[in-house]
């Protein structure tokens, strides 16, 4: 199978993809988690462990989008994050629902209550980006020093690609992007990344043998020399990952969901993406050296 000659096909797969996320993004909006957008932080001792579907009855009344986690050795704890910013009054009534159905004590059990003003979930959304930002200057800088400016330009491309599928599958699923989706993101850099090295790695080493500049050629032969080891790789670590998202609370899931998303694109990407974005740059340098106009006739 020629990959790199169907670059089409795979480009366009993942422009439909992110091309989707983003038309629901721009029409219903990101759904920003209260680490990005601010709102209000409750924890509620309750004494026993709850199931879930029991506290969002409560819950919903007041916010259907708030996330609630269980925490504590025993998951006594109720915390409840919301992206609205509940008044102490609202807060105070949220509190009495739990205190009336669990006979709870508001000095004793009335954990804690905070609010996020929108100018902290501003300067988190610029840190946010400042890290993505610098990780993927140093990969670039790393990558041209150990290989080539195409080479670096290629695996840039192919994280754009990966942090864009991610964004996708939020604003699709419409999952609340907070502080772990960040650190997700930073993982699924440094994953790709190495993915895309293994498969560049094989390139620069074929390069040896390469005849009359083919290089799809060589990636495609690359290619087909290490997609066995990139996919027994990320299939052992999305076993993990799917198991921490299907018995994790809420705080691991909202972890685990992109890191399922960026694997899997960042395994795509490595094969499908970065080594036939590294053939045509290469083959635009090819025609560039090789062009040869013919002198003008008086």
């Amino acid at each position: 199978m020629n990959i790199v000659e169907k670059r089409k096909i795979w480009f366009g797969l993942s422009g439909t993809i992110i091309v989707l996320g983003l038309i629901i993004g721009l029409f219903s909006g990101v759904n920003f988690g209260i680490d990005f957008t601010g709102g209000a932080l409750m924890e509620i001792e309750v004494h026993k462990e709850l199931p879930i579907a029991e506290i969002r009855e409560i819950v919903d009344e007041f916010d259907p989008n708030a996330s609630i986690n269980l925490l504590g050795n025993e998951r006594t704890t109720v915390q409840i994050r919301s992206t609205i910013d509940f008044n102490n009054k609202e807060r105070l009534e949220i509190f009495s629902r739990f205190q009336e159905k669990y006979d709870l004590d508001l000095q004793k059990d009335f954990l804690r209550t905070q609010q996020f003003g929108p100018s902290v979930g501003r300067e988190i959304q610029s840190r946010a980006l400042i890290s993505v930002l610098i990780s993927a200057i140093g990969m670039l800088v790393y990558i041209t020093y150990r290989f080539e400016l195409r080479f670096g330009l290629a695996a840039i491309a192919a994280l754009i690609h990966d942090i864009l599928v991610v964004l996708a599958v939020y604003s699709i699923v419409r999952i609340p992007v907070n502080s772990p989706f960040v650190a997700a993101i930073l993982t699924i850099l440094g994953y790709s990344i190495n993915d895309t090295i293994v498969v560049f790695d094989r390139i620069r080493e074929n390069l040896k043998f390469m005849k009359k500049n083919n290089y799809e050629q060589v990636a495609n032969d690359s290619i087909k020399q290490t997609i066995t080891r990139s996919i027994n790789t990320s299939v052992t670590t999305l076993i993990t990952i799917v198991t921490l998202y299907i018995f994790g609370v809420d705080q691991i899931r909202e972890f685990a969901l992109p890191l399922i998303a960026g694997i899997i694109s960042g395994t795509y990407s490595s094969i499908f993406i970065a080594s036939p974005v590294w053939v045509m740059l290469k083959e635009m340098q090819l025609r560039k050296t090789t062009y040869n106009p013919k002198p003008e006739t008086k």
